[in-house]
């Protein structure tokens, strides 16, 4: 009979490509996992490992086992999230891990609605993008939040996605630029003199700053690169430039700053929470996943372009008296319950932030 501790061991050597690694990421010491790997290979009565003095590598058969091990798995979580879902109270550690602006912007909101709680406990992290699905599927953590600038996260065999908001890009510009007046036309070819500031070549959010001043013709300007949007955020506050920002940044809550939404149909990126198919029903992550939900539609509302003192009372986001059950396609959800994922007004306002 395999254990499953080594099952698991041989998997994550597989996605890691060194003892070292799968060590580093499990916990335990390099020689620990290599004798566990070896009892795995007594166990099978075969190689698994092409050990080398200087390095590793699975062999046909380590190859067709970690297949195996990761249906094996996937099927014992598949079973421990049934009986954790007849036991019904959330319980135990919950890992998120989230993209930095999504770590900021959610963090709040996830703390007050599971801290009701008290056998649950969540850990939330920031990854870079891209990293956040990778390490849902090795199990690193249960709940990643996702950007997506292509339209290209999708369910997978293992992976379920859950979509949570539009977020485009925005411009921002000192309270005292000309276009803090909303006003005042806004028209890209005009502000390409401009000092324009973005995060570093090959980034994300700087593609998509690229893609849209593209979009206005004529040689691209070279901007300021600075890492970190909260970085540039604090700049353009300190009156140095200007920038194109996704909206979600905001919630940050730097001062000084005012916004404009771009005419048109806006460069922008959706945001989704990914986890594995097999652990949605698991009562630690199911809730998990519907703060979440709630969490994102707060974001939206607040990051609507409009002024905080015209938004009455009466305007807070729907489905809040009832947050466990309103989210499309949420595990134990309605098939297509109202309000879906929270969109923005196209509107072109100014929204000053510090006044």
């Amino acid at each position: 009979m395999l254990e499953l501790r080594r099952l698991v061991l041989i998997c994550e050597f597989a996605r890691k490509g060194s003892i070292a690694a799968t060590a580093e990421s499990l916990g335990y010491s390099p020689s620990a996992v290599s004798q566990q790997l070896v009892a795995l290979e007594r166990e099978t009565g075969t190689a698994l490992i092409d050990r080398t003095a200087r390095s590793a590598e699975l062999t046909d058969a380590g190859r067709r086992l970690v297949m195996h091990a990761e249906r094996i798995l996937s099927m014992v979580e598949e079973a421990e999230s049934d009986l954790s879902a007849h036991a019904g109270t959330p319980s135990g550690r919950v890992v998120v891990t989230a993209f930095p602006t999504a770590a900021v912007a959610f963090a709040p909101a996830l703390a007050r609605s599971l801290r009701r709680h008290t056998e649950l406990t969540l850990r939330l992290g920031q990854s870079r993008s891209g990293r956040g699905m990778r390490e849902v599927q090795s199990g690193e953590v249960d709940i990643a939040l996702v950007d997506d600038w292509y339209g290209r996260v999708r369910d997978s065999e293992s992976l379920r996605v859950f979509p949570l908001l539009s977020d485009p890009l925005v411009l921002v510009v000192p309270r005292k630029h000309r276009l803090a007046d909303p006003e005042v036309p806004l028209d890209l070819r005009e502000l390409r003199n401009e000092p324009w500031m973005a995060t570093p070549d090959g980034e994300p959010s700087r593609l998509a700053v690229d893609r849209l001043l593209a979009d206005v013709g004529g040689t691209r300007p070279t901007p300021w690169e600075f890492e970190g949007l909260g970085a540039i955020l604090s700049l353009v506050a300190k009156g140095i430039g200007i920038a194109a920002v996704p909206a979600l940044a905001l919630a940050a809550g730097v001062r000084g700053l005012a916004v404009r939404q771009f005419p048109g149909n806006p460069v922008g990126r959706e945001v989704h929470a990914v986890a594995r198919g097999s652990s949605v029903h698991r009562p630690s992550v199911s809730v998990t996943l519907r703060a979440i939900h709630v969490a994102a539609r707060y974001i939206a509302a607040d990051l609507d372009p409009v002024r905080p003192a015209e938004r009455g009372k009466d305007q807070r986001p729907a489905g809040d008296d009832d947050p466990l059950g309103a989210w499309p396609g949420a595990p134990g959800g309605p098939g297509g319950g109202p309000g879906g994922p929270a969109r923005r007004s196209g509107r072109d306002v100014g929204r000053s932030f510090g006044e």
